[in-house]
């Protein structure tokens, strides 16, 4: 006997991705998602194609695997897609010691963040 199918959290015309370990502050992730949210999905990867920061890159991998699911997935047509939702959240604290003067020492908090991405399907009206 196996478990009975969970129901499915989103609509049926979106996708999600999630991203759980990306080496930066939340803050930082959260300018780059911002610069994406609402936008078509070919100009959102083209935005983070040409982006200066370091971590658009890992943001372009996640929304090419959002829109992944939605096509293979969920049959969504891609050419129709927006992300609809981009938000950032954090998660694990790496806890590092630097020495000081007088053999004293500080901590150095190396955050890491999260980051989900939702695509959704426009309809003909649009």
């Amino acid at each position: 006997m196996s478990q009975a199918k969970q129901p499915r959290r989103l609509p049926a015309n979106e996708a999600m991705c999630k991203v759980r370990t990306l080496r930066t502050s939340a803050r930082k992730l959260n300018l780059v998602a911002q610069s994406i949210r609402g936008l078509n999905v070919q100009r959102a990867l083209n935005e983070l194609e040409f982006s200066h920061k370091r971590i658009a890159q890992d943001v372009r991998k996640a929304l090419y695997s959002a829109i992944s699911n939605a096509e293979n997935n969920h049959n969504l047509d891609i050419d129709s897609l927006v992300v609809a939702e981009a938000y950032v959240g954090k998660n694990l604290v790496m806890k590092r010691f630097s020495p000081r003067a007088r053999g004293r020492a500080t901590r150095v908090e190396k955050p890491f963040s999260e980051i989900t991405i939702v695509v959704r399907e426009l309809g003909e009206a649009a």
